[in-house]
């Protein structure tokens, strides 16, 4: 590995929808890297998993949901200084459950305008300024 090189990590994250516009955001609990901090839901894709499906298997883990349909929403990648990480963030059309924390996650419900202000990981941010701009 040579000096400037990082380790790669590859995420799948959902964006879910309640019918009033909000997004679900979920907080992520002591012990985790990056404690504290506000998320779309989703984690680690698995070697030989795709992002769709590592989508679903998060989701159905963390919150306790089954996809039905999700469509890419966006791809980027955000550097740390310690690891860049590949975000593939997919709009969640329908899903069957109730989400809970699962694993022991707060969550909420948040309108869009105000996640900003939410205290999202700045890795989210893109996100949201992708959000406020078609909902234009």
């Amino acid at each position: 590995m040579s000096g400037n090189s990082k380790p790669a990590i590859e995420v799948a994250a959902g964006i879910l929808n309640a019918a009033d516009g909000r997004v679900l955001i979920t907080r992520r609990p002591e012990g985790k890297d990056q404690a504290g901090w506000w998320e779309f839901p989703g984690g680690k894709i698995d070697v030989n998993e795709s992002p769709l499906e590592a989508l679903k298997r998060e989701l159905n883990e963390e919150l306790g949901v089954t996809v039905e349909t999700a469509v890419p929403f966006m791809r980027f990648l955000h550097k740390y200084p310690e690891r860049q990480v590949t975000l593939h963030i997919f709009s969640v059309g329908r899903y069957t459950g109730d989400p809970e924390g699962c694993e022991g996650q707060q969550l909420r419900w948040e309108k869009v305008d105000a996640l900003m202000q939410a205290g999202l990981l700045p890795a989210d941010l893109p996100i949201v300024e992708k959000l406020l701009a078609t909902a234009r």
